[in-house]
């Protein structure tokens, strides 16, 4: 007699059974919980993922305190939590305009700005010194972060400025000779809107017409309850998979509060002043909001689950809610509530919903 066995409930289940049949699913992991500091965050961790990012101590200003050293200690117990924990590295970032140490833009120790043949042979020397040192251990590298502005123009960075935008080739041609095998990712927010999107299609193509490895394409996803707009959201998942490229959702969560007059896209130099009425949840989520927010949320997993096929990774932007950049961004000292796990390291209801959405 053949015995019929019961698929595993959902409940059984963690993110990384259900949608980690079909891509990566991981989050930003922070210093204090690479560093052992929160078993809590470690066990939701070990349930539902299969990679992880550096929220920051893979970005230059931390790697490269000043000319000619290179910190890579807590850089490397990362990577250690995550050969510990089973998960694949990705690294977060290589080149941005932010987050970059201000060395790099001047002459030595004086205020004059760097030549452009210094700060050529600067980027160089950190892009071949950070991949060649983690080669092998990363799966792939954010190698250029929001070079690229929502009008579709290029960002007027130090890099663009000194370097045009051949600082980008630079970057993903040594990345590429310091690890072969690694993987090289575009990343960017507000992708959703038209100008950037073929922008961003345009660039792709130029490093493939030129001979260089690119991969995939981060579509950052720093969403809200009212935008982006889904159907441009989605032009853009099979825009970027049209040009030939993986499209990965970077760095997902969700801003749940009301926004500010002039607020808009991801740029952290944004900050605006705290009242009231722009943290209406001090105190907990009314349970018809946390419903609102929870529909938001299968909004975004019915269009990933959609296009499966052409999304190769989701990765949240933190694990829990306390532990979010949106408590502090672009207003200090506010109650978000923008991730799956909550400030008790429980799942939320939704949790169980997108994994019932990927067995269908």
């Amino acid at each position: 007699m053949l015995l019929s066995v019961a698929p595993a409930s959902t409940e059984a289940q963690g993110l990384k059974d259900a949608v980690g049949k079909y891509c990566l699913i991981g989050a930003a992991i922070n210093q204090w919980q690479s560093d052992g500091q929160v078993p809590e965050a470690d066990a939701i961790t070990d349930r539902h993922f299969n990679c992880a990012v550096a929220e920051n101590c893979m970005k230059p200003e931390t790697l490269a305190p000043a000319e000619g050293i290179f910190d890579f200690r807590v850089a490397d117990k990362f990577v250690s939590y995550c050969q510990q924990h089973s998960l694949k590295v990705i690294g977060h970032c290589l080149v941005w305009h932010s987050q970059a140490p201000d060395w790099w833009f001047t002459n030595g120790y004086c205020a004059a700005p760097a030549s452009k043949e210094v700060v050529r042979e600067r980027l160089i020397k950190h892009v071949k010194t950070v991949v060649g040192h983690f080669r092998g251990l990363v799966h792939g590298w954010d190698v250029v972060n929001e070079a690229i502005e929502d009008d579709g123009s290029f960002r007027k960075s130090p890099y663009y400025n000194l370097l045009g935008e051949e600082f980008i080739e630079i970057a993903f041609r040594t990345a590429h000779e310091a690890d072969p095998d690694a993987e090289l990712y575009y990343n960017d927010y507000s992708m959703a809107k038209p100008a950037k999107r073929e922008a961003v299609c345009r660039l792709v193509k130029n490093l493939k017409a030129k001979g260089l490895r690119i991969d995939g394409v981060g579509m950052q996803s720093h969403n809200g309850m009212d935008y982006p707009n889904l159907d441009e959201y989605e032009k853009s998942i099979d825009a970027f998979a049209a040009a030939g490229v993986k499209v990965m959702i970077t760095e997902l969560d969700l801003n749940v509060l009301p926004n500010p007059e002039g607020f808009g896209g991801a740029d952290i130099n944004q900050s605006f002043e705290l009242k009231q009425k722009y943290n209406p949840y001090a105190d907990g989520l009314p349970k018809d909001k946390a419903k609102e927010i929870e529909k938001r949320w299968m909004q975004f997993f019915d269009i990933y689950y959609r296009h499966r096929a052409q999304i190769s990774r989701i990765n949240l932007w933190g694990v829990s809610d306390g532990g979010s950049w949106l408590n502090g961004w672009p207003i200090k000292g506010r109650t978000n509530y923008p991730l799956l796990f909550d400030r008790h390291y429980q799942a939320k209801p939704v949790v169980e919903q997108i994994v019932r959405l990927y067995q269908d």
